[in-house]
């Protein structure tokens, strides 16, 4: 039997990208490039960037369960926000619901990113660890998307 529980957190990630707002949001917008840095060769990824649009990113690392994570877009101003709630399901279950906002601001040489997500973490199948640990994961491989001239 699982035992229920559910764990609340929300954490904030700060990045400095050398590139303008415009280009860093594109990354976030366009589906080829974003499955570049979100997503695994081997996954499924789909994204519909719009409000009300869905984004699905499907994997099964090595033998472990199927991984979920399923996002509807509730806010986006271009180059400026994008607000998102998500689930993550392990095989059938719910591990996590999240809300996010990222924000893009000027910086010196490049644009700030600002991301911050709130998160119910369902009966230990997701640490709020762990999703901040991906999440930044994530970030840096947009960075390295970005300076490697992805979405010019």
């Amino acid at each position: 039997m699982i035992d229920r529980s559910v764990t609340h957190a929300t954490f904030t990630l700060e990045r400095l990208y050398p590139a303008t707002a415009v280009r860093v949001f594109a990354a976030w917008a366009d589906p080829k490039t974003k499955a570049r840095w979100f997503s695994t060769p081997d996954a499924d990824h789909e994204l519909d960037f719009r409000v009300g649009g869905r984004e699905v990113n499907r994997s099964r690392p090595g033998s472990g369960p199927s991984l979920t994570f399923e996002s509807l877009y509730r806010d986006i101003v271009p180059n400026e926000r994008i607000v998102y709630t998500s689930v993550l399901h392990v095989g059938d279950d719910l591990a996590a619901a999240s809300l996010t906002t990222v924000a893009f601001g000027p910086a010196d040489g490049g644009t700030r990113l600002v991301l911050t997500e709130q998160g119910a973490f369902l009966d230990g199948r997701e640490e709020p660890s762990w999703r901040k640990h991906g999440t930044g994961d994530w970030l840096d491989a947009l960075d390295v998307e970005l300076r490697a001239g992805g979405h010019e």
